[in-house]
C-alpha cells in the first residue's frame, strides 16, 4: 500500500500539471484549503446540528437516512449527515467559497456543486470505540447510483474537505488509482459492493492534515479503512459534496430513500 504521492496547492486555476494528474489518476490532494479555524467553526456547526437531529428524533433529510451511532462515553452522536449545508448557516456560507468554482474546471463546461443534489454536503464522523456502528466502509464507486436510478453515468466527482490530521494507521480513505477508465463491467464486478474491505496491493492511502481538500473522480474504486488504533486517537471528520454535470435533479423532503440507501445497514 503507498502512503505517499504528489500534493499540490490550490491556486486561482487548475493548472495544466494538476489536470494531467487528476486525468492519469482519477484524484488530486490539495493542502491547506482551510485554515484551522475555520476547520473548528465546521465541527462547531456540526455539533450543533448533530443536538438538534438527536433532539427531534430526525431519521431522514430528504430522503436520506441518517447514520446514528455511539460516541466513545455512550452518548448518541451522528455519524453520517445528508445535506448538513441546509441546516446550518456556516456550513450553507461554506459552499459559497469561491474556489469550488476552480474545482469546477476539472469537470469543464456544465458542472455545479451538488448542494441540493444527490446527498448534497455529507458529515461523516468515525470513531472507533466499543459501541461505535460506523468505523469503515467497503470498496465501491460513487457512479453506482446513477445505475440504480436507471440513468447515464454522468460525470461527477467527490469533493472531500478533511477535518482531521491522519496516519495511515489511522484509517480513512483508500483508493485504487486509475480505475476511473474502466470499463463498465469492472465498475460493476471489480469488487463486491460494501462488503468486500480487503487491502489491495494497489491501493494508495489518502492521509490528510486538518484543512487539506481531496477531490476522486466518482467511479474510481475506493472504499475507507478502519482504524487500527481505538478511542480518540481513532476520530475522523471529513465532509464531501459531489461535483456533478448533466441533467439537474435536486432533491426536497418530499424525495424517496433510494433503493442503494437502504442496505446503509451493513457499513459497520
Amino acid at each position: 500500500m503507498a502512503t505517499s504521492y504528489q500534493k499540490f496547492t490550490l491556486g486561482e486555476t487548475i493548472t495544466p500539471e494538476q489536470q494531467h494528474f487528476f486525468n492519469q489518476h482519477g484524484f488530486i490532494h490539495f493542502t491547506n484549503f482551510i485554515k484551522p479555524e475555520t476547520v473548528a467553526d465546521i465541527i462547531e456547526a456540526s455539533e450543533q446540528v448533530q443536538e438538534n437531529w438527536i433532539t427531534n428524533k430526525v431519521e431522514k433529510v430528504n430522503g436520506v437516512p441518517v447514520k446514528y451511532g455511539k460516541d466513545l462515553n455512550g452518548s448518541p452522536i451522528v455519524q453520517r449527515f445528508a445535506f448538513i449545508n441546509q441546516h446550518h448557516p456556516t456550513l450553507n456560507e461554506f459552499t459559497n467559497d469561491p474556489r469550488f468554482n476552480t474545482l469546477l474546471n476539472l469537470i469543464g463546461d456544465g458542472a455545479r456543486l451538488g448542494t441540493d443534489e444527490k446527498d448534497g454536503m455529507v458529515f461523516n464522523h468515525y470513531v472507533n470505540g466499543p459501541e461505535s456502528s460506523f468505523t469503515k466502509m467497503g470498496w465501491h464507486t460513487d457512479g453506482l447510483r446513477d445505475i440504480f436510478h436507471g440513468s447515464r453515468l454522468n460525470p461527477m466527482l467527490n469533493v472531500g474537505i478533511h477535518l482531521s490530521t491522519l496516519k495511515s494507521e489511522n484509517g480513512g480513505l483508500r483508493i485504487l488509482p486509475g480505475t476511473h477508465q474502466q470499463n463498465l463491467y469492472q465498475m460493476l464486478f471489480r469488487k463486491k459492493y460494501f462488503l468486500d474491505h480487503d487491502t489491495d496491493e494497489n491501493e494508495v492511502a489518502i492521509t490528510p492534515t486538518a484543512g487539506d481538500l481531496t477531490i476522486h473522480d466518482g467511479r474510481l474504486w475506493h472504499r475507507v479503512a478502519q482504524s487500527t488504533v481505538i478511542g480518540e486517537e481513532s476520530r475522523r471528520r471529513v465532509i464531501y459534496i459531489p461535483i456533478i454535470a448533466g441533467k439537474y435533479e435536486p432533491k426536497t423532503a418530499d424525495s424517496p430513500t433510494a433503493f442503494y440507501q437502504r442496505f446503509a445497514g451493513i457499513v459497520k
